[in-house]
């Protein structure tokens, strides 16, 4: 099939159908960017030519040379045979306007925390000229604390992570975006190595598929790192460890803010006094929740 495509397509329309066509049929899985086979054919050509990604049209019609398509056709076959995800193709990833360099280092960026942060967390930071600490916890490629870093501009952020790996690919995006004097990126086990660093905002988007879920999750996940993305039988292991030690790393009145996927009814149940705020994503009102400090499970608050 690849032969017969390097002799037969001649424009970006031709290879824009010959890839949706080839995507479709391979059954890939889209939940890293895109969220059909039309928009990850239209990323990747895009990408591979050097051609702006919010502009296509203008440039359907234009004829690809045979050494651009050898190259279009080359990563539309790895993301169709091997299943790749195309930020890890591509080594980019983007949340809104932020562009993240990722390998397989880290997951792919994806969380509706960063939607959030575009708005400074209003309502519920009233003064984000006031924030002057905060932390991402779990922040693999650095992307939430580079946001955090743009939305509360007099803060200073420590970002976390358990994997060396990851913080070496945070270092790189945090070094890109010229903020190496206000992010400190700390190798962690969750809060394990902060002693007794304070925040006016912890952010965290940790780990939390379960094992049921971990067991189905399509191929393409499955050139994530595993340990950000499982977190015990539950779901919640990691959640469960934030929600017991977060208070110890609030200032009085600080913010925690998690996104825990699809386990709000697992996590409410597991702490069904705990009163858990919703805030609402483009996705719904399910996936992040906010607590004052003094909400905290209070057995676990000092």
């Amino acid at each position: 099939m690849f032969i017969e495509a390097k002799n037969q397509l001649q424009t970006i329309r031709d290879v824009l159908r010959f890839a949706i066509s080839r995507f479709n049929d391979a059954g890939l899985h889209f939940g890293h960017g895109s969220a059909s086979a039309y928009d990850e054919a239209a990323y990747l050509i895009l990408h591979t030519l050097h051609l702006p990604l919010d502009r296509l049209e203008p440039f359907l019609d234009a004829r690809i040379l045979p050494g651009e398509l050898e190259l279009v056709l080359k990563i539309i076959e790895r993301r169709a045979t091997e299943k790749i995800p195309a930020a890890y193709l591509t080594r980019e990833a983007w949340l809104g306007d932020f562009h993240f360099y990722v390998d397989e280092r880290v997951i792919v960026p994806r969380s509706f925390i960063a939607e959030l942060l575009r708005e400074q967390l209003a309502p519920w930071m009233e003064e984000p000229a006031e924030v002057y600490s905060a932390l991402d916890l779990c922040t693999g490629s650095g992307c939430l604390a580079i946001l955090l870093a743009h939305a509360f501009p007099n803060a200073a952020i420590d970002a976390t992570d358990i994997s060396a790996n990851a913080l070496q690919v945070a270092e790189k995006n945090v070094e890109e975006y010229g903020l190496e004097d206000r992010i400190d990126l700390i190798q962690s086990d969750l809060f394990a190595a902060l002693a007794d660093r304070r925040y006016d905002l912890i952010v965290s988007n940790p780990p939390y598929v379960n094992a049921e879920a971990m067991a189905a999750l399509p191929e393409e996940y499955r050139h994530e790192p595993q340990s950000a993305l499982a977190s015990g039988e539950d779901g919640l292991k990691a959640t469960k460890v934030i929600l017991r030690d977060a208070a110890n790393h609030l200032t009085a009145d600080g913010l925690l803010i998690v996104e825990i996927g699809h386990n709000r009814e697992a996590l409410e149940r597991a702490f069904p006094d705990t009163p858990f705020t919703w805030l609402d994503t483009s996705a719904g009102d399910e996936f992040v929740f906010l607590l004052k400090r003094d909400q905290l499970p209070r057995h676990q608050a000092l």
